[in-house]
């Protein structure tokens, strides 16, 4: 870390991008479908945890307001949450108090705090190079006592978009869903990122450390995380070759047609206390 307190001497921030760029438009569309699909389990495991009134909490790479508005009612006027993000203002509604809203980039700034009863990350490490020392970062934000819960996809522990493979329509899903991970792998993206997180806590010296993973199936919510997923990555599937304009639009009208049975990487959750 250099003298101002940035990080870019480390090289945790990938170079060439995120494939799904928070500026297109159909981010808060994908947003929304995302929430549908993992917001139940997010809550499941934060009350699992115990938060509640007074609380300090750190909701890193917020996405949108609804884990944010669940911590602010948990954690009350005598609380406070700190939500993190590069480009806060997709956060709509603006967050009001208990609620503080910083513009932070977890790969080039130093965290907003050490004392922290809750760190709370959401798929927000999917563009850090170096995850471990991230996550060594989110853990020395703690109090002792305080919880860390981290949250990854894991697309190589199921890669398909359809399991039940039987007919033309599920293959052409299966193809396109392939050719979305080559372009993650070639952007550099940790593929196997979920199953690492109970090691990877343990290695913080967080102790208590549990995890679990949601797989949803055949869930209108996975309907819709795809059909906006495509439409945000078709010009890159296009242009490498794992697809053809007109393999998208028939896929599309598969999805909408709602006769596949669609799934999504399984969403590992790890948790752990500092001693």
């Amino acid at each position: 870390m250099d003298k101002s307190g940035n990080w870019d001497d480390l090289g945790m921030m990938r170079t060439d991008g995120y494939l799904l760029d928070n500026r297109q438009t159909e981010a808060a569309e994908h947003y929304s479908a995302f929430a549908a699909l993992f917001d139940p389990t997010t809550f499941r495991h934060l009350e699992a945890l115990g938060v509640g009134s007074g609380w300090r909490c750190w909701e890193v790479g917020a996405g949108n307001v609804s884990v944010v508005s669940w911590l602010a009612k948990k954690v009350g006027p005598t609380g406070r949450v700190v939500v993190t993000d590069p480009d806060p203002s997709r956060l709509a509604p603006a967050p009001r108090p208990p609620v503080q809203t910083l513009v932070h980039d977890l790969c080039r700034r130093v965290p907003p705090g050490e004392d922290f009863d809750l760190v709370h990350a959401r798929l927000a490490l999917v563009q850090v190079a170096d995850r471990e020392r991230a996550l060594r970062t989110l853990a020395k934000a703690l109090r002792p006592g305080g919880r860390l819960l981290v949250e990854d996809a894991d697309p190589t522990l199921q890669p398909l978009l359809c399991p039940d493979e039987h007919g033309p329509e599920q293959q052409l899903a299966n193809r396109l869903r392939q050719g979305f991970r080559r372009l993650l792998t070639d952007r550099g993206t940790d593929l196997p990122c979920g199953r690492t997180l109970p090691r990877l806590l343990r290695e913080t010296g967080l102790t208590r450390v549990q995890a679990d993973a949601y797989f949803p199936l055949a869930s209108p919510a996975c309907a819709a995380l795809e059909a906006v997923t495509i439409r945000q990555i078709r010009d890159q599937l296009v242009t490498a070759g794992h697809a053809t304009d007109q393999d998208i639009d028939r896929h599309l009208a598969n999805v909408a047609s709602g006769t596949l049975d669609l799934t999504t990487a399984p969403m590992v959750s790890a948790w752990g206390r500092k001693p």
